[in-house]
């Protein structure tokens, strides 16, 4: 019998840098382990030195980030939002928070991120009939950069921001400019499985002033200056805790390194001989690969696939399933391509392993297996009839 690996490949776990245990250990001899605390302005600091941003906003999510943009650029009851569809949850649950109401925009073939030419044809529909957006939630996906030149062009046109969701594109470039400093307001997340985390974190990042300012404000209760608790808004507790932004600054050190080593991931796979078709590189920019993703064969079905890979304990999941097919989102309108990109890439689509600790020879198992896979004796197994 086939032994079966005594520990599990993950689709993308934490790897710390070595620094981090550093600066957690400074925060517990000083005794800052309240929420507030050095960590948390030095990180912001580094973060917008890093990303060429004016300022930084360290919060206790990327989905928090969402929610405080959206609130900050007066987002309300009844106004629209466009969003990217092949995306997961959070990047659209904020707009319920502030009772507005999401639309979906299908995606780009070429780089599986919104679709310029479907967002034009839904913002000229909209504008037709007074229903403008206040905004559009634009997500780089899997570690690449939207095309924003055109996207950005076409929001100004019609007056509306931009908030540009670079949850999983940390480290991209798009032409010469950092992932998430793009739009009006950028977030970034640090969950465990992004390529730099803070265990659970995010940050909200702008050129305005006035937007972080107030981001900061409601992030911590929207306390007003007073001796006393004095509160004019409706405030949130989403600051980032001292703890958390040590660890956070010593991910940071290594960042250049893990966009490099997932890169390198990338590579050995698509140098490999299996059958995927990856999602393409745009010309604009340079992306992270934060996750490796590809379609399968025409006809092979990704979820025997992805089980038959769990019996080997690896992990690969199925790309984002579009948010115009979710149950939570059946009321709300989408703008799609005519020959439905989105739900193409989700019936096809699989992100594989893309651990930057994984080593070249375990990533070879990996390969080895999914070879085996597809050129099984009983291919049947493999493919949808």
């Amino acid at each position: 019998m086939k032994n079966i690996r005594a520990e599990p490949i993950y689709l993308s776990p934490p790897h710390l840098g070595g620094t981090e245990a550093d600066y957690v250990g400074e925060a517990f001899r000083d005794n800052w382990i309240a929420p507030v605390g050095p960590h948390i302005k030095l990180f912001e600091e580094e973060m917008a030195a890093y990303c060429g941003v004016n300022r930084a906003v360290a919060l206790s999510s990327g989905t928090a980030a969402i929610h405080l943009a959206l609130d900050v650029l007066g987002v309300g009851k009844g106004d629209r939002v466009y969003c990217s569809t092949l995306t997961f949850v959070a990047s659209a649950n904020p707009v319920l928070y502030q009772q507005a109401e999401p639309v979906f925009i299908d995606s780009d073939p070429e780089t599986w991120n919104m679709s310029p030419e479907v967002l034009e044809r839904a913002l000229k529909f909209d504008a037709a009939r007074g229903k403008l957006p206040k905004a559009c939630i634009v997500v780089n996906l899997y570690g690449q950069s939207a095309d924003l030149k055109p996207i950005n062009q076409l929001c100004r046109k019609y007056g509306v921001y931009v908030v540009e969701d670079a949850a999983e594109s940390l480290g991209a470039v798009y032409q010469s400019s950092f992932s998430g400093t793009l739009g009006d307001i950028g977030i970034f997340s640090f969950n465990g499985n992004k390529i730099i985390t803070t265990s659970g974190g995010g940050m909200l990042v702008t050129d305005n002033a006035d937007f972080a300012d107030q981001a900061a404000h409601l992030a911590t209760q929207a306390k007003e200056a007073a001796e006393h608790y004095e509160h004019t808004r409706c405030g949130y507790n989403y600051r980032m805790s001292n703890i958390s932004a040590g660890i956070g600054r010593g991910q940071l050190r290594v960042l250049n390194r893990r966009v490099n080593e997932k890169r390198t991931i990338y590579q050995r796979y698509a140098e490999s001989a299996l059958p995927f078709t990856y999602m393409p590189e745009a010309s604009y920019g340079r992306a992270t690969r934060w996750l490796t993703a590809a379609l399968l064969p025409e006809g092979v079905a990704s979820v025997p696939f992805i089980h038959k890979l769990r019996t080997e304990r690896i992990e690969a999941r199925r790309v984002w399933k579009p948010l115009h097919l979710q149950p939570l989102f059946k009321h709300a309108d989408s703008f799609l391509h005519e020959r439905n990109t989105a739900e193409m890439l989700f019936n096809r689509g699989i992100c594989l392993p893309s651990g930057t600790a994984m080593s070249a020879s375990i990533q070879q198992e990996v390969i080895g297996f999914m070879e085996e896979y597809f050129h099984q004796s009983n291919p049947q197994e493999a493919v949808v009839f």
